[in-house]
């Protein structure tokens, strides 16, 4: 019996790429309370309460602010969440998800 030989190619070169990841921007309204924003930053974003507070008031200030960044399932999720704590309170909070821009 002959014996086969294994013919296997190698690739060469592969580059693995960074996952894409996203912005989490919270926008400011005139309902959503103050209280409640930071809040939603500690429970929801992890955020230190001396971080949330900071946060909190730049999104006040400056109408909205980037409040973390994620990979896209972890940002949406993250959104859901935040989304669906002010609606259960009748807030009007909202988020969006933006690409990070490439470096």
């Amino acid at each position: 019996m002959a014996k086969e030989q294994s013919r296997v190619k190698e690739r060469q070169g592969t580059k693995l790429k960074e996952p894409r990841r996203y912005k989490v921007i919270m926008h400011n309204d005139d309902f959503t309370t103050m209280d409640f924003v930071v809040m939603v930053l500690v429970q929801v974003f992890l955020k230190s309460q001396q971080d949330a507070e900071a946060l909190m008031l730049q999104v006040h200030r400056s109408h909205k602010a980037v409040v973390g960044i994620y990979s896209y399932d972890m940002a949406t999720s993250k959104v859901k969440k935040a989304t669906t704590m002010a609606r259960s309170q009748g807030f009007p909070l909202r988020l969006t998800v933006e690409p990070e821009e490439a470096v």
